[in-house]
């Protein structure tokens, strides 16, 4: 290939990959724009791109709809959520890679495929009996369905590339199992927890159809907290648009923050895989 070629190439690469980052990222700074506009501006026949920024919808919904409480609730449940199957998901993925039970790898991977609707009406009247409707813990509980699979998918390809006599060599030297894992696999399989974690929350924090079905007032979170700005009669298009910017700005800062151990675990789970 000539160097004519070579940067043909690559300025046909970059211009197709900004036009696909230009493209995904259109919704979301369309949103922005929104939230920054009047209820007027919004509803324009004509789209209006110069406009006065406001923060009126931000105020609106921070101050008139206690979003606080519902960003606190989110961080609640998504967090119980992840830490818990952090605690059940991680020895399951270790007992999955090491004594290679391929049906219960199956069933884990079935579990992600199945619509989270389908387990809607079981919990609910399993709650119901228990009376934990409108419950905290009924919505961890609920969230498990995404945050448990999800962990033990992602980390077990890791887990399978870690040679067995490091256990062996631990195990020799008086230390038991459960000791070897958590002293010498862990530490070595970080990149993969903490990708499976951030993953996990992340969707944890998005689910909206358990929150509104098996939540309550005191436990609402964010993604059914824009509800609130939606009626038969009117939409209040710019708090929905501020309500949506302020629900995706922590998991858009958590991303950037961890972004290089996104990628390195993906990556590794990748090659591993």
């Amino acid at each position: 290939m000539t160097a004519h070629e070579s940067r043909t190439r690559a300025i046909v690469l970059n211009t197709a990959l900004t036009l696909v980052i230009l493209v995904m990222l259109f919704p979301f700074v369309w949103m922005i724009m929104m939230s920054l506009k009047t209820q007027v501006e919004n509803t324009a026949a004509t789209p209006v791109w110069i406009f006065r920024p406001v923060l009126e919808n931000y105020v609106n919904v921070i101050q008139r709809n206690n979003f606080l409480a519902f960003t606190k609730n989110s961080l609640i449940v998504a967090a119980s959520a992840t830490a818990i199957g952090m605690l059940l998901g991680l020895p399951a993925a270790y007992s999955i890679a090491r004594f290679r039970q391929r049906g219960l790898s199956l069933w884990i991977l079935i579990s992600r495929i199945i619509p989270y609707i389908t387990f809607l009406l079981p919990l609910f009247l399993v709650f119901t009996k228990l009376r934990l409707i409108g419950s905290f813990t009924a919505l961890i509980l609920s969230h498990l369905i995404i945050t448990l699979p999800m962990i033990i998918w992602i980390t077990i390809a890791f887990f399978e590339d870690i040679p067995t006599d490091l256990e062996e060599a631990a195990l020799v030297d008086g230390s038991s199992r459960a000791g070897a894992f958590v002293r010498i696999i862990l530490p070595l399989v970080a990149p993969g927890i903490v990708t499976a974690g951030i993953l996990a929350m992340i969707f944890s924090w998005n689910q909206f159809l358990f929150s509104l079905i098996l939540g309550g007032p005191g436990t609402k979170t964010v993604p059914v907290a824009v509800f609130n700005f939606l009626s038969y009669g009117s939409q209040d298009y710019g708090a929905i648009a501020a309500a949506a910017v302020l629900i995706t700005l922590p998991i858009i800062i958590l991303s950037l923050t961890v972004q290089r151990y996104i990628v390195k675990g993906l990556t590794a789970g990748g090659v591993k895989g």
